[in-house]
């Protein structure tokens, strides 16, 4: 895929001014993305650790936050990838599986809740006319409805799934009910987390300045701060079309947002096609080591995963009813 892309930039007619855009890149402004996606990586491990299992040592929780990065960039499903291979890992490793689902459920909201957050605070700040940017008051008034509406409907998704979970008699839509519900509740409590506050921000933020060092990188000039935040998080809904690595949806989604909030198209496909490539190949590259060497691990039971379930008797794949060891404190 990647490839063909590659190939339709490069030989297709009509193209030219893209292709010129594309020379004279500057190394130094590259580098500095792939720095911040580093970060952002690390930020994604942070929450990772703080939601899922603070008894896990750094090493495992860095190996599955990062080979789950490495899912979500081979196929960007809005971070659905990435959740499955992480909750088949804790699975493997001795995690109930009732537990496994309620973290996911709080891991996914408090994700997701940066995004819709900073997506309120652009839409205030370029209707009260705080940060520069377009003039039209519904590219502010849309994204605040947005965001206030998607965290109403969490919150109430929470509630509701709690009524309705108590009232059915099928034990596996009680388990996925029950799973919604006290997640939304744990993703509450996990707010009052400094670690998981300041990491979900990060993951989002350090990935939103890698798309704006895209821009001076091919000597084109950044967008405005605002234009910039909300184009960025209204253009990752793109994401949510299952394509490998998400290209084709997540690129049109990002070129077209940042069209609509002021960008010039070519500044625009040059900066995202950048960023794409960055956002493919950094995870990748920390998070496929990341998931070979956990797999070796996995297979000789040298981890620590059995540490989020002390002395609970679980079904683990492949072993069957095992006791999980309580961990010795450390001295």
């Amino acid at each position: 895929m990647v490839g063909l892309v590659v190939a339709l930039v490069t030989l297709l007619p009509g193209l030219g001014s893209l292709r010129e855009s594309f020379k004279g890149g500057k190394v130094s402004w590259l580098l500095l993305g792939a720095v911040l996606e580093l970060l952002s990586c690390a930020s994604y491990v942070i929450v990772f650790r703080g939601v899922f299992c603070k008894r896990m040592s750094w090493r495992t929780s860095t190996e599955i936050g990062l080979s789950e990065l490495a899912a979500n960039s081979l196929l960007s499903v809005g971070g659905a990838g990435g959740l499955a291979l992480g909750a088949w890992i804790l699975r493997r490793g001795g995690v109930p599986a009732g537990q496994i689902a309620r973290r996911t459920v709080a891991f996914f909201l408090l994700t997701s809740l940066a995004s819709v957050g900073f997506l309120v605070l652009g839409g205030l700040a370029l209707l009260s006319g705080l940060l520069p940017g377009p003039s039209n008051p519904l590219l502010g008034a849309l994204p605040v409805v947005a965001g206030v509406g998607a965290i109403a409907l969490a919150l109430s998704a929470g509630a509701a799934a709690r009524v309705l979970g108590t009232g059915s008699t099928r034990p596996r839509a009680q388990a996925v009910l029950a799973a919604i519900g006290e997640g939304v509740e744990e993703a509450v409590l996990l707010l009052r987390s400094p670690a998981v506050v300041l990491g979900s921000a990060g993951y989002m933020l350090f990935d939103l300045a890698v798309l704006g060092v895209c821009f001076p990188a091919f000597g084109n000039p950044a967008p405005p701060v605002v234009a910039l935040l909300l184009a960025y998080i209204v253009g990752q809904l793109g994401g949510l079309v299952p394509l490998p690595g998400g290209i084709g949806g997540l690129d049109l989604g990002l070129i077209g947002a940042l069209v609509l909030y002021g960008v010039d198209a070519t500044d625009a496909a040059v900066a995202v096609l950048a960023y794409r490539g960055l956002l493919l190949a950094i995870p990748a590259a920390i998070g496929l080591p990341a998931l070979a060497s956990l797999q070796r691990r996995l297979r000789r039971e040298d981890h620590d995963i059995a540490a989020c379930a002390p002395d609970q008797e679980v079904e683990v794949v492949g072993l069957g009813m095992v006791r999980m060891p309580v961990p010795r404190p450390r001295r």
